[in-house]
């Protein structure tokens, strides 16, 4: 597994999921871990690849 971080737009298109469905999940509490790097309500979003592997895989569906 990797440790890249990717953006909500290729966490998109890995998952086959939109980016808004992605917004909805952390909202919610659901989906792949993440990071949000800068503060606001626009803030920088990165996921690690590792943890949506993960996610995709059903071993985690904990965001933090």
């Amino acid at each position: 597994m990797s440790d890249d971080w990717l953006t909500p737009s290729e966490v998109a298109k890995l998952t086959k999921l939109s980016v808004q469905t992605l917004t909805n999940y952390r909202w919610q509490g659901r989906g792949p871990a993440f990071r949000k790097l800068t503060p606001g309500r626009s803030g920088r979003i990165r996921y690690r690849r590792r943890d949506v592997e993960q996610w995709l895989a059903g071993e985690s569906a904990t965001a933090a």
